[in-house]
């Protein structure tokens, strides 16, 4: 939705899994699993558009053109992190006043 300062988040794995639908493959993950925690500061979200992205190791390596393309877009990568087998990614970019 246009305007809406909540941080976007996507995940991102190798197409290993049988693609069953034109929105990507099926996941395992049952709908009523929790939410992955918020990987940064509350009060980012007041000064930036934020982006989390998580995927593997081996994924992220892959990515280096994306993530150029994201800093030429205006994005900055604010911290990587791991948590269990996941890469976690935060971009942001300095929110605009209206």
């Amino acid at each position: 939705m246009a305007g809406d300062s909540r941080p976007r988040e996507m995940t991102i794995y190798s197409s290993t899994s049988k693609q069953n639908s034109a929105y990507g493959p099926a996941t395992s993950t049952p709908v009523t699993a929790k939410p992955p925690s918020v990987p940064y500061p509350p009060h980012w979200e007041n000064v930036a558009d934020l982006r989390v992205f998580r995927t593997s190791a081996a994924e992220w390596e892959k990515l280096i053109g994306w993530r150029t393309d994201m800093r030429k877009r205006g994005w900055k990568l604010l911290k990587v992190s791991s948590e269990d087998t996941e890469v976690v990614a935060i971009f942001g970019r300095t929110k605009t006043k209206e």
